[in-house]
């Protein structure tokens, strides 16, 4: 009895996370008196004397452990540990760690993401979407833009220029709107739900643009200069970043600023013949302010003895000599202006070089610091956007469409479509306000803000698909009518920009987060990188042992919990979720574990491991927009019609990440890691987490169709009209009107159903294109009341004008096609003089 109570004590203190020193000693203490009563046998030896050996080590004199067992596995570890370029030491030197540290700890504090300052909106932002924003939506006709204009009408991009919606950002103090990251995300979201080639245009000048990097980095004169110029409109930026033959690497551009002395305003000035080759640059053919990323190079030493100084960014006016830009391209059928710039030995000064000439060589990590901003807001919000967009639609559109007498939202394969819909959109919604409260609060989310980029840019695909589904024949067919096509076409593009998704997901998401969120590797990896082999070894010995410590407390917390069930974990009672809580915790001291084993076994080669770091990303994925849910459902004050919802995105969550962690343990690229693995993480196998039911996902459907704050909620931020005019209003309208006359519809629709044979098929045909008709029968039969009978007609004409679609005769198409060829031109620069 001694011995098991000595073993139990020993894993409690590792389980609580007490000194590693002390666990040991107690478990090693439990050996010897099990070899002294004869009570283990071999499983003594074996397994006590590890605990022993481990025990002697940890407390034998520092000096003795550092010769015998610290530089050798130092040794050992230098060849595990992933060896990281200068452009990967730059990205994990960026950025800040917050929650994403937690879901890496394995023993997550939730009251570091309860407590955490949520997102919110000042008065002063609300005004602005309620009053400028709101404006700026009525004035866009996407049909119009994209199919006759090819552009912004003047009047929108005079409403943009002249709002500050180019200054969103910049502080007051420069002429800007001094705005939050959370109003940023709101307005771009809210903008996306009536254009997409709008809000592209929008969202660019205030993420990665010339101004985020000079409020950020330039000098007190590029501030004063270009902020308020940027913000009042008079100068429209890009920034210029991809090359041809350099997509994703971006640390491999070609394009370079070779140090020399030139020309400039009639004087003779140090500075960068620049020469260039961009393309898919937002608004370049428009631009007259150009930001580039160029690498510089100083073959004749004029600043120095480094010839290859580095990547650099810099501003290049539109009107300097030897500029070439206004060709576009047409990204996936949207019309935000878009295209190439090049340039061959343009001359700049080095006032040019945004922060001056001393921040030559250092624009790695300057777009590496806002690129973690940018990709935080622009795109997750424009995913969003598109979830808010086929909520309202596509339930409304449900709701009102009938087949066999019945709304089509009442059958079940309808309502499997709708509940990812609904479910997918709170959970974007979730992640992205959890994203931006980290932002406001002055985190620069490194990790998350890749992660948030690649599951808001495929949840969006996900939902519009499923959309497109329920709308059938309707979301096919282009005209104005279309409430979908806009969205569908710009599905690719979210996922392809600023880092494509499959990089994103294969190497940045897990690749990243594994290092630069461990609370050991990246000190590890410093004293593995050191040149004096004897602070190498005392680093490394200070840092080791608490590593081992940490691996093994998850192992047996991820064991315990699993066998468990999590009971033995304190969580918050609030929102009576304590299963789900529980269950999380378990898994990240599953991911915790899983992480350590991966780079320990894996090490270097995780680089080539992309389908190995795409599936961890993808558990750290689940763990991250679970806990965004909780947190949005803690902030709304755990409202009870949300329930379903909340519960819906966690148990898909959760069923997502145990399947998750299934792939990567039963391919894991070192077989023989797979068992001890599986007995750790499924020791009762993959049970329990089955995903949502029918019921539950029944309820969820219906959050979008019934006329209820839940369905407010879900859609809260898009931009809404009840224009019978307008593509969305027109849907909108007869969803109104729908549910006005409910009842007496369903009185018809009985009476119809219950005529004799003989009959029905005649009274069937009226319900089709003879409406008066058919209100004339049901007046005569007494199902209708006279006073019912206006409003009846107009709900059974919006109800008839919502199914149909557009069709062009042949002088329509030459029409349309006259039009294109007319627009298809070089746009004059808004705001040039």
């Amino acid at each position: 009895m001694s011995v098991l109570l000595l073993l139990i004590s020993a894993l409690v203190l590792i389980y609580v996370g007490v000194g590693g020193t002390t666990a040991a000693v107690v478990m090693s203490a439990a050996t010897l008196i099990g070899l002294i009563q004869d009570e283990w046998h071999i499983a003594s030896i074996l397994f006590g004397g590890l605990f022993l050996a481990l025990a002697l080590i940890l407390v034998i004199p520092s000096d003795m452990r550092l010769d015998k067992f610290s530089r050798p596995l130092l040794g050992w570890v230098r060849s595990r540990l992933p060896k990281l370029s200068s452009t990967e030491e730059e990205a994990l030197k960026s950025g800040s760690v917050d929650w994403d540290g937690e879901l890496f700890s394995g023993k997550p504090e939730w009251s570091k993401l309860l407590d955490a300052k949520p997102a919110h909106l000042t008065s002063e932002e609300q005004a602005f979407l309620d009053g400028p924003v709101e404006k700026l939506c009525g004035m866009l006709d996407d049909w119009k833009i994209t199919h006759e204009d090819y552009d912004l009408p003047d009047k929108v991009w005079k409403f943009i220029r002249e709002n500050g919606f180019f200054g969103l950002v910049i502080p007051k103090e420069d002429g800007g709107m001094g705005f939050s990251n959370t109003a940023h995300s709101e307005i771009v979201m809210k903008i996306s739900t009536r254009s997409v080639s709008a809000a592209v245009t929008v969202m660019v000048p205030n993420s990665l643009g010339p101004g985020e990097l000079l409020m950020h980095y330039g000098t007190d004169e590029q501030k004063k200069h270009y902020l308020p110029r940027l913000s009042g409109g008079e100068e429209i930026p890009c920034f210029a970043l991809t090359s041809p033959i350099a997509g994703s690497d971006a640390g491999a551009i070609p394009d370079k600023g070779i140090v020399c002395k030139g020309q400039w305003n009639g004087e003779e000035v140090l500075g960068l013949k620049v020469t260039w080759n961009k393309r898919y640059i937002t608004l370049a053919p428009v631009a007259t302010l150009i930001g580039l990323a160029i690498k510089v190079y100083d073959p004749e030493n004029l600043l120095g003895d480094n010839e290859e100084i580095g990547v650099t960014c810099v501003l290049v006016p539109r009107e300097t000599e030897g500029v070439h830009a206004g060709a576009r391209h047409l990204p996936m059928n949207t019309v935000f202006m878009n295209g190439p710039t090049w340039g061959t030995e343009v001359f700049i000064p080095m006032d040019q070089v945004i922060g001056g000439q001393d921040m030559l060589g250092k624009g790695w990590t300057m777009l590496l610091e806002c690129l973690s901003i940018g990709r935080s807001i622009s795109l997750p919000a424009l995913g969003t956007g598109a979830g808010k967009v086929a909520s309202l639609a596509t339930g409304s559109y449900a709701y009102t469409r009938e087949q066999f007498g019945r709304s089509i939202s009442q059958f079940e394969g309808v309502q499997e479509a709708l509940e990812p819909i609904a479910g997918y959109t709170y959970m974007m919604d979730a992640a992205r306000l959890l994203t931006s409260g980290m932002l406001d609060r002055g985190v620069r989310p490194a990790v998350p803000s890749a992660l948030l980029k690649y599951r808001n840019t495929d949840l969006m695909r996900i939902v519009i698909n499923h959309a497109m589904d329920v709308v059938a024949g309707r979301g096919v067919i282009t005209g104005p009518r279309n409430f979908m096509a806009r969205a569908y076409n710009a599905v690719p593009i979210g996922i392809t920009v600023e880092g494509a998704n499959i990089l994103t997901r294969s190497l940045m998401v897990f690749g990243q987060g594994a290092i630069r969120c461990h609370p050991f590797i990246v000190d590890e990896i410093a004293a593995a990188d050191m040149k004096d082999e004897d602070q190498a070894a005392k680093t490394f010995d200070g840092i080791f042992y608490k590593h081992l410590a940490h691996t093994t407390r998850n192992a047996l917390r991820a064991l315990v919990l699993a066998l468990s069930g999590g009971l033995f974990e304190t969580v918050p009672r609030q929102g009576n979720i304590r299963s789900y809580y529980r269950q999380l915790a378990r898994f990240s001291a599953a991911f915790a574990l899983m992480t350590d084993v991966t780079l320990l076994s894996v090490g270097g080669g995780l680089k080539a491991r992309q389908r190995l770091s795409g599936r961890m990303a993808d558990c750290l994925v689940q763990l991250y927009y679970a806990t965004a849910v909780i947190k949005q459902w803690h902030e709304e004050g755990y409202p009870a019609d949300q329930r379903p919802l909340v519960e819906w995105c966690l148990q898909t969550c959760l069923q997502d990440l145990q399947n998750s962690m299934r792939e990567v343990i039963t391919k894991f690229p070192v077989p023989a890691l797979r068992w001890p693995m599986r007995l750790l993480v499924f020791p009762l196998g993959a049970t329990g987490l089955n995903g949502p039911d029918d019921k539950l996902g029944a309820q969820v459907a219906a959050s979008i169709v019934k006329d209820t704050p839940l369905r407010q909620r879900i859609s809260r931020g898009a931009y809404t009209t009840m224009d019978p005019k307008d593509p969305l209003g027109r849907v909108l309208n007869a969803y109104k009107l729908a549910n006005e006359t409910a009842d007496v519809r369903g009185r018809m629709h009985e009476a119809v159903r219950n005529r004799d044979k003989d009959d029905l098929d005649e009274v069937t045909l009226l319900m089709g294109h003879e409406r008066k008709k058919l209100v004339d029968w049901a007046c005569a039969e007494g199902v209708v009341k006279t006073e019912e009978r206006e409003k009846l007609e107009e709900a059974l004409t919006a109800l008839y004008d919502v199914i149909r679609v557009d069709a062009f005769d042949e002088e329509g198409l030459k029409a349309l096609s006259r039009c294109a060829k007319g627009k298809r031109k070089v746009v004059e620069r808004p705001g040039t003089k």
